[in-house]
């Protein structure tokens, strides 16, 4: 049996990014101590020092997607840079910061108004061409306050048949892929939370579902045999990829806001979790990208993650509830 007490002692001596999730997610804390905990992510830990690499304009690093003056031999060489605003600001939603924050507020603003992206030039919250970048800057603007129901309303109708997103559709492409899914699925699920969304971006999001629950979160439909074995492997940040964890938790996380109940698709990637819980109550990093980043946020690849964990132990309880 796992040592699940001494996991949660553990998490709760991290950052308050985790703490305070993990007071409302596995500890059920009244919504005032959470919101207590919750505030010092802006004041107090990884939460305000990502604030603090902020840029005057509002930006991180200078840019959209990539750095200020970013040589294409960094990726090439040593991996894809995270520093950007677009990857700042989904950790700080991950963190779980206050939204409503004047301090965030300010920056939000700010990129608005200053921030384009790299593609051709587009303002910021008007997005990209590419499905997994858009799918995640509705998930931020939403969660932040901006309204993104134009972009909303573009994913939903840059659907495939099979259900589901592909960022190489613009390409030719006409089969879906898990990582653009999920990227977009994340995006509908926090403008539909925010806002209740559309019936089109309602209907999107469930055939977006219906794509990974009839796959089983990781296994090719016509073979039965899994489409990547990273996809077994729990990595964070995922950033764009994909992996069944995070499947998991956007599920978990889709019934809080719908009230529906878990689907037994979901079964064989629950059981995979819980096979990958040690008998102190965590799970490993499994994977971490290559790349440029502000701070790391783990202990590194094969030792104990409070992220991984934190996202197992909720997706445990939410299935076994």
């Amino acid at each position: 049996m796992a040592d699940t007490g001494a996991a949660i002692g553990w998490l709760l001596d991290s950052d308050p990014s985790v703490r305070w999730q993990v007071m409302r997610d596995l500890l059920d804390t009244a919504e005032s101590e959470c919101r207590t905990e919750r505030a010092k992510v802006e004041t107090e830990g990884w939460g305000a020092r990502l604030l603090g690499y902020e840029d005057e304009d509002g930006q991180w690093a200078g840019g959209a997607f990539l750095p200020r003056n970013f040589d294409v031999s960094e990726w090439r060489e040593i991996g894809q840079p995270w520093t950007a605003t677009t990857f700042s600001l989904s950790q700080l939603r991950e963190f779980g910061i206050d939204p409503a924050s004047e301090r965030i507020q300010r920056s939000i603003r700010l990129i608005g108004a200053n921030s384009r992206w790299d593609h051709a030039g587009q303002p910021y919250w008007e997005g990209e061409v590419e499905e997994c970048i858009n799918g995640r800057t509705v998930a931020d603007g939403a969660y932040f306050g901006v309204d993104m129901s134009p972009l909303a309303g573009r994913l939903a109708g840059e659907r495939l048949d099979d259900g589901g997103w592909n960022c190489e559709r613009a390409n030719g492409s006409v089969r879906s892929s898990f990582a653009s899914t999920i990227n977009v699925l994340e995006g509908l699920l926090e403008y539909e939370r925010v806002t209740g969304g559309t019936p089109e971006s309602r209907e999107a999001r469930k055939s977006g579902e219906e794509f990974l629950l009839t796959r089983n979160l990781f296994r090719r439909l016509s073979t039965g045999e899994p489409a990547d074995e990273q996809f077994l492997l729990f990595a964070h940040p995922n950033r764009w990829q994909y992996d069944t964890l995070r499947a998991l938790d956007y599920f978990r996380s889709a019934a809080v806001v719908t009230g529906d109940a878990p689907d037994s698709r979901l079964a064989e990637a629950v059981e995979h979790v819980r096979s990958k819980r040690r008998k102190d109550g965590t799970w490993l990093l499994d994977r971490s990208l290559p790349g440029r980043v502000w701070f790391e946020v783990d202990a590194g690849v094969g030792e104990p993650s409070v992220w991984v964990t934190l996202r197992a132990a909720r997706v445990l309880s939410w299935w076994e509830r």
